[in-house]
Protein backbone atom coordinates (compact mmCIF):
# COMPACT_ATOMS: atom_id res chain seq x y z
CA UNK A 1 0.00 0.00 0.00
CA UNK A 2 1.50 3.13 -1.43
CA UNK A 3 0.85 6.94 -0.44
CA UNK A 4 2.38 9.94 -1.86
CA UNK A 5 3.27 13.03 0.04
CA UNK A 6 4.35 15.44 -2.28
CA UNK A 7 4.62 19.52 -1.22
CA UNK A 8 5.01 21.14 -4.10
CA UNK A 9 6.00 25.00 -4.50
CA UNK A 10 4.43 27.26 -7.22
CA UNK A 11 5.97 30.63 -8.90
CA UNK A 12 4.73 32.82 -11.30
CA UNK A 13 7.17 33.23 -14.24
CA UNK A 14 7.63 36.27 -16.09
CA UNK A 15 5.66 37.32 -18.94
CA UNK A 16 1.98 36.54 -18.29
CA UNK A 17 1.10 33.40 -19.34
CA UNK A 18 4.32 32.15 -20.77
CA UNK A 19 6.02 29.68 -19.38
CA UNK A 20 9.48 30.04 -19.02
CA UNK A 21 11.61 27.26 -20.95
CA UNK A 22 15.64 25.79 -20.72
CA UNK A 23 15.54 27.71 -23.88
CA UNK A 24 14.53 31.09 -22.61
CA UNK A 25 17.31 30.76 -19.92
CA UNK A 26 19.67 29.60 -23.07
CA UNK A 27 18.96 33.21 -25.12
CA UNK A 28 19.36 35.24 -22.00
CA UNK A 29 22.84 33.56 -20.92
CA UNK A 30 24.23 33.15 -24.67
CA UNK A 31 24.65 29.89 -24.28
CA UNK A 32 23.30 26.63 -25.76
CA UNK A 33 20.50 25.02 -24.53
CA UNK A 34 22.82 21.54 -23.89
CA UNK A 35 25.12 24.43 -21.72
CA UNK A 36 22.18 24.75 -19.66
CA UNK A 37 20.82 21.12 -19.07
CA UNK A 38 24.86 20.49 -18.01
CA UNK A 39 24.82 23.39 -15.51
CA UNK A 40 21.27 22.00 -13.78
CA UNK A 41 22.92 18.54 -13.97
CA UNK A 42 26.18 18.82 -12.97
CA UNK A 43 27.49 17.05 -15.68
CA UNK A 44 30.97 17.64 -17.38
CA UNK A 45 33.50 20.19 -16.94
CA UNK A 46 31.55 23.87 -17.02
CA UNK A 47 33.50 27.15 -16.87
CA UNK A 48 32.47 29.25 -13.83
CA UNK A 49 31.66 31.98 -15.76
CA UNK A 50 29.42 29.82 -17.80
CA UNK A 51 28.32 28.41 -14.85
CA UNK A 52 27.56 31.88 -13.75
CA UNK A 53 25.57 33.15 -16.27
CA UNK A 54 23.41 30.81 -16.26
CA UNK A 55 21.99 30.93 -12.72
CA UNK A 56 21.86 34.05 -13.16
CA UNK A 57 19.90 34.24 -16.53
CA UNK A 58 17.54 31.54 -14.32
CA UNK A 59 17.23 33.86 -11.31
CA UNK A 60 16.04 36.53 -13.32
CA UNK A 61 13.64 34.44 -15.61
CA UNK A 62 12.26 32.70 -12.45
CA UNK A 63 13.29 29.25 -14.21
CA UNK A 64 12.92 26.13 -11.89
CA UNK A 65 14.10 23.31 -13.69
CA UNK A 66 12.22 19.66 -13.74
CA UNK A 67 12.54 18.13 -10.67
CA UNK A 68 11.41 14.91 -12.42
CA UNK A 69 13.71 15.11 -15.31
CA UNK A 70 16.51 16.03 -13.11
CA UNK A 71 15.92 12.97 -11.07
CA UNK A 72 15.63 10.62 -13.87
CA UNK A 73 19.38 11.69 -14.84
CA UNK A 74 20.73 11.06 -11.58
CA UNK A 75 18.69 8.21 -11.83
CA UNK A 76 17.09 9.29 -8.29
CA UNK A 77 13.54 9.07 -7.58
CA UNK A 78 13.18 12.45 -5.30
CA UNK A 79 11.48 10.22 -2.78
CA UNK A 80 11.86 8.98 0.75
CA UNK A 81 10.27 5.97 1.60
CA UNK A 82 8.83 5.73 5.46
CA UNK A 83 7.69 1.95 6.15
CA UNK A 84 4.92 2.38 8.86
CA UNK A 85 3.44 -0.89 10.67
CA UNK A 86 0.07 -2.26 9.51
CA UNK A 87 -2.32 -2.04 12.32
CA UNK A 88 -5.62 -3.80 11.86
CA UNK A 89 -8.63 -0.92 13.49
CA UNK A 90 -6.08 1.47 14.29
CA UNK A 91 -6.00 4.64 13.01
CA UNK A 92 -2.20 4.82 13.15
CA UNK A 93 -2.05 8.91 12.34
CA UNK A 94 -4.15 9.56 15.43
CA UNK A 95 -1.43 7.96 17.28
CA UNK A 96 0.79 10.71 19.06
CA UNK A 97 4.17 8.62 18.90
CA UNK A 98 3.87 8.07 14.82
CA UNK A 99 2.11 11.77 14.46
CA UNK A 100 4.84 13.08 16.25
CA UNK A 101 7.77 11.21 14.28
CA UNK A 102 6.21 11.90 10.69
CA UNK A 103 5.98 14.98 11.48
CA UNK A 104 9.70 15.78 12.11
CA UNK A 105 10.28 13.42 9.33
CA UNK A 106 8.30 15.35 6.89
CA UNK A 107 9.79 18.82 7.86
CA UNK A 108 13.41 17.60 7.26
CA UNK A 109 12.34 16.18 3.75
CA UNK A 110 10.65 19.12 2.31
CA UNK A 111 13.76 21.48 3.62
CA UNK A 112 15.90 18.64 1.85
CA UNK A 113 13.68 18.85 -1.35
CA UNK A 114 12.36 15.33 -1.37
CA UNK A 115 8.85 13.85 -1.00
CA UNK A 116 7.38 11.20 1.30
CA UNK A 117 6.22 8.22 -0.05
CA UNK A 118 4.41 6.27 2.91
CA UNK A 119 4.02 2.43 2.77
CA UNK A 120 2.36 0.34 5.46
CA UNK A 121 3.70 -3.32 5.91
CA UNK A 122 2.28 -6.09 8.26
CA UNK A 123 3.95 -9.70 9.55
CA UNK A 124 1.53 -11.27 6.71
CA UNK A 125 2.32 -8.95 3.73
CA UNK A 126 5.58 -9.11 1.42
CA UNK A 127 8.41 -7.34 3.31
CA UNK A 128 11.09 -7.77 0.42
CA UNK A 129 11.66 -3.87 0.51
CA UNK A 130 14.52 -4.31 -1.99
CA UNK A 131 12.09 -4.34 -4.77
CA UNK A 132 11.12 -0.14 -3.69
CA UNK A 133 14.77 0.76 -4.39
CA UNK A 134 15.23 -1.60 -7.42
CA UNK A 135 11.98 -0.35 -9.24
CA UNK A 136 13.75 3.22 -8.13
CA UNK A 137 10.79 4.04 -6.02
CA UNK A 138 12.59 5.34 -2.88
CA UNK A 139 16.19 6.73 -3.05
CA UNK A 140 16.34 5.89 0.93
CA UNK A 141 14.03 3.94 3.24
CA UNK A 142 13.18 5.11 6.94
CA UNK A 143 11.30 1.98 9.13
CA UNK A 144 9.00 2.77 11.97
CA UNK A 145 7.51 0.09 14.39
CA UNK A 146 9.33 -2.92 13.14
CA UNK A 147 10.01 -5.93 15.43
CA UNK A 148 12.67 -8.29 16.34
CA UNK A 149 11.18 -10.67 14.80
CA UNK A 150 12.36 -13.44 12.15
CA UNK A 151 10.42 -11.23 9.25
CA UNK A 152 11.33 -8.10 10.18
CA UNK A 153 15.14 -9.36 10.65
CA UNK A 154 15.38 -11.24 6.91
CA UNK A 155 14.14 -7.86 5.37
CA UNK A 156 16.31 -5.46 7.06
CA UNK A 157 19.10 -7.56 6.49
CA UNK A 158 18.71 -7.88 2.55
CA UNK A 159 18.82 -4.35 2.77
CA UNK A 160 21.99 -3.53 4.41
CA UNK A 161 23.56 -6.35 2.31
CA UNK A 162 22.44 -4.86 -1.08
CA UNK A 163 23.88 -1.29 0.86
CA UNK A 164 20.80 0.76 0.73
CA UNK A 165 20.74 3.84 3.12
CA UNK A 166 18.01 2.46 5.78
CA UNK A 167 17.55 4.19 9.06
CA UNK A 168 15.66 2.24 12.01
CA UNK A 169 13.56 4.84 14.45
CA UNK A 170 12.80 3.78 17.71
CA UNK A 171 14.73 0.09 17.33
CA UNK A 172 17.99 -1.84 17.18
CA UNK A 173 18.67 -5.29 16.02
CA UNK A 174 21.48 -7.41 17.74
CA UNK A 175 23.88 -8.55 15.10
CA UNK A 176 22.43 -5.87 12.51
CA UNK A 177 25.08 -2.81 11.76
CA UNK A 178 22.11 -0.38 10.46
CA UNK A 179 22.20 3.41 10.83
CA UNK A 180 19.18 3.73 13.92
CA UNK A 181 17.72 6.98 16.27
CA UNK A 182 15.93 6.74 19.28
CA UNK A 183 15.53 8.07 22.68
CA UNK A 184 17.48 7.34 25.89
CA UNK A 185 14.94 5.06 27.33
CA UNK A 186 17.13 3.09 30.18
CA UNK A 187 18.10 6.82 31.54
CA UNK A 188 14.31 8.03 31.05
CA UNK A 189 12.71 5.07 32.94
CA UNK A 190 15.79 4.87 35.66
CA UNK A 191 14.51 8.45 36.59
CA UNK A 192 11.21 7.85 36.65
CA UNK A 193 11.66 4.99 39.09
CA UNK A 194 14.16 7.12 41.44
CA UNK A 195 11.51 9.90 41.10
CA UNK A 196 9.22 7.62 42.66
CA UNK A 197 11.01 6.16 45.49
CA UNK A 198 12.55 9.40 46.29
CA UNK A 199 8.81 10.57 46.96
CA UNK A 200 8.09 7.41 49.28
CA UNK A 201 7.41 4.24 46.75
CA UNK A 202 8.83 1.33 47.13
CA UNK A 203 6.56 -1.50 45.40
CA UNK A 204 6.53 -0.20 41.84
CA UNK A 205 4.48 -2.55 39.71
CA UNK A 206 5.54 -2.47 35.84
CA UNK A 207 3.93 -2.57 32.84
CA UNK A 208 5.72 -2.81 29.92
CA UNK A 209 5.11 -3.05 26.04
CA UNK A 210 6.51 -6.12 23.90
CA UNK A 211 9.69 -7.18 24.19
CA UNK A 212 10.22 -7.44 20.42
CA UNK A 213 10.93 -3.54 20.48
CA UNK A 214 14.08 -2.89 21.68
CA UNK A 215 12.62 0.51 23.70
CA UNK A 216 10.85 -1.89 25.44
CA UNK A 217 14.28 -3.79 26.56
CA UNK A 218 15.69 -0.88 27.91
CA UNK A 219 12.65 1.00 29.94
CA UNK A 220 13.11 -2.64 31.57
CA UNK A 221 16.45 -2.05 32.04
CA UNK A 222 16.51 1.58 33.64
CA UNK A 223 13.38 0.11 35.98
CA UNK A 224 15.69 -2.65 36.85
CA UNK A 225 18.36 -0.27 37.05
CA UNK A 226 16.59 2.20 39.11
CA UNK A 227 15.47 -0.66 41.76
CA UNK A 228 19.45 -1.75 42.30
CA UNK A 229 20.68 1.36 43.00
CA UNK A 230 17.93 2.06 45.76
CA UNK A 231 18.39 -1.76 47.33
CA UNK A 232 15.21 -2.48 45.97
CA UNK A 233 14.72 -6.56 45.16
CA UNK A 234 13.66 -7.17 41.39
CA UNK A 235 9.82 -8.68 41.98
CA UNK A 236 9.43 -10.61 38.29
CA UNK A 237 5.50 -11.04 39.61
CA UNK A 238 5.13 -6.92 39.14
CA UNK A 239 5.95 -6.80 35.77
CA UNK A 240 3.23 -7.01 33.58
CA UNK A 241 2.96 -6.52 29.46
CA UNK A 242 0.76 -4.61 27.42
CA UNK A 243 0.63 -3.38 23.88
CA UNK A 244 1.10 0.38 24.23
CA UNK A 245 -2.75 0.70 23.40
CA UNK A 246 -5.30 2.10 26.20
CA UNK A 247 -7.29 -1.17 25.92
CA UNK A 248 -4.22 -3.32 27.35
CA UNK A 249 -3.63 -0.51 30.07
CA UNK A 250 -7.84 -1.06 30.76
CA UNK A 251 -7.35 -4.78 30.44
CA UNK A 252 -5.03 -5.00 33.14
CA UNK A 253 -6.77 -2.31 35.92
CA UNK A 254 -8.60 -5.89 37.31
CA UNK A 255 -5.51 -7.72 37.43
CA UNK A 256 -4.06 -4.22 39.52
CA UNK A 257 -7.20 -3.93 41.56
CA UNK A 258 -6.07 -7.37 42.96
CA UNK A 259 -2.76 -6.42 44.39
CA UNK A 260 -3.10 -2.32 44.81
CA UNK A 261 -2.93 -3.18 48.76
CA UNK A 262 0.53 -4.56 48.40
CA UNK A 263 1.94 -1.76 45.85
CA UNK A 264 2.72 2.10 45.99
CA UNK A 265 2.69 2.73 42.11
CA UNK A 266 2.32 1.66 38.56
CA UNK A 267 4.91 2.43 35.85
CA UNK A 268 3.07 2.18 32.84
CA UNK A 269 6.05 2.20 29.38
CA UNK A 270 3.64 4.90 27.52
CA UNK A 271 0.44 7.46 28.37
CA UNK A 272 -1.69 5.57 26.45
CA UNK A 273 -1.60 2.45 28.33
CA UNK A 274 -1.31 4.52 31.56
CA UNK A 275 -4.28 6.22 31.20
CA UNK A 276 -6.43 3.21 30.26
CA UNK A 277 -5.29 1.48 34.12
CA UNK A 278 -6.32 4.65 35.62
CA UNK A 279 -9.77 4.67 33.96
CA UNK A 280 -10.30 0.46 34.41
CA UNK A 281 -8.71 1.51 38.20
CA UNK A 282 -11.77 4.22 38.65
CA UNK A 283 -14.63 1.88 38.02
CA UNK A 284 -13.40 -0.16 40.49
CA UNK A 285 -13.37 2.34 43.15
CA UNK A 286 -9.27 3.07 42.91
CA UNK A 287 -8.63 6.42 42.37
CA UNK A 288 -5.27 8.34 41.83
CA UNK A 289 -5.08 8.68 45.53
CA UNK A 290 -5.37 5.20 46.42
CA UNK A 291 -2.67 4.24 44.14
CA UNK A 292 -0.13 6.28 41.94
CA UNK A 293 0.34 5.82 38.78
CA UNK A 294 2.94 7.35 36.06
CA UNK A 295 3.05 7.24 32.17
CA UNK A 296 6.12 7.74 29.59
CA UNK A 297 6.34 9.49 26.14
CA UNK A 298 4.28 12.65 27.44
CA UNK A 299 1.83 12.52 24.96
CA UNK A 300 -0.78 15.63 24.20
CA UNK A 301 -3.57 13.71 26.37
CA UNK A 302 -1.51 13.32 29.26
CA UNK A 303 -1.65 16.93 30.03
CA UNK A 304 -5.33 16.57 29.81
CA UNK A 305 -6.27 14.34 31.94
CA UNK A 306 -7.85 14.12 35.36
CA UNK A 307 -5.55 14.21 37.46
CA UNK A 308 -2.87 15.37 34.64
CA UNK A 309 -0.19 12.73 34.06
CA UNK A 310 2.93 12.27 35.55
CA UNK A 311 5.56 11.12 32.44
CA UNK A 312 8.90 11.03 30.82
CA UNK A 313 9.24 13.53 27.74
CA UNK A 314 10.36 11.63 24.51
CA UNK A 315 11.59 13.92 21.50
CA UNK A 316 10.02 12.04 18.90
CA UNK A 317 9.98 15.34 16.87
CA UNK A 318 13.70 15.65 16.68
CA UNK A 319 14.10 11.70 16.43
CA UNK A 320 12.03 12.04 12.95
CA UNK A 321 13.87 15.29 12.07
CA UNK A 322 17.66 13.92 13.13
CA UNK A 323 16.87 10.39 11.38
CA UNK A 324 16.16 12.18 7.67
CA UNK A 325 18.98 14.37 7.86
CA UNK A 326 21.50 11.79 8.84
CA UNK A 327 20.16 9.79 5.93
CA UNK A 328 19.87 11.84 3.81
CA UNK A 329 23.64 12.71 4.60
CA UNK A 330 24.41 9.10 4.14
CA UNK A 331 22.96 8.51 0.57
CA UNK A 332 24.53 12.03 -0.94
CA UNK A 333 28.53 10.57 0.95
CA UNK A 334 28.13 13.27 3.63
CA UNK A 335 28.01 11.13 6.06
CA UNK A 336 30.26 7.76 5.94
CA UNK A 337 31.59 5.35 7.96
CA UNK A 338 30.72 3.12 10.64
CA UNK A 339 26.51 2.86 11.04
CA UNK A 340 25.47 5.81 13.89
CA UNK A 341 23.47 4.95 17.15
CA UNK A 342 21.45 8.43 18.25
CA UNK A 343 20.12 8.08 21.52
CA UNK A 344 18.20 11.37 22.77
CA UNK A 345 17.75 12.87 25.84
CA UNK A 346 14.43 12.68 27.58
CA UNK A 347 13.34 14.72 30.32
CA UNK A 348 10.90 13.92 33.38
CA UNK A 349 7.79 15.73 33.62
CA UNK A 350 6.56 15.62 37.26
CA UNK A 351 2.26 16.56 37.09
CA UNK A 352 -0.23 15.27 39.58
CA UNK A 353 -0.40 11.51 39.64
CA UNK A 354 2.82 10.54 41.63
CA UNK A 355 0.79 11.62 45.05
Amino acid sequence: MYIKVSIVKYTLNKGGGHITTRKDVARLAGVSEATVSRVFNNIGPIREHTKQAVIKAAAELQYTPNALAQNFVRRRSGNLGVILPLLPKVHLFSKYYFAEILSGIGQAANERGYDLLLMFASIEGNLDYLRLFHARKVDALILLGRRDIPEDRASISALLEDKHPICLIGQRFAGLLADSVDADHITGSYEMVRHLVRSGHRRIAFINGPLEYSNSEDRLAGYRAALLDHDITFDASLIFEGNFSRKSGYELAHTIAGIHEHIDAVFASNDRMAIGLIQGLNELGISYEDLTVVGYDNADIAQFCNPPLTTVEVPLFEMGQLATNKLLDRMSGKLIGDPFEEKLPTRLIIRSTNI
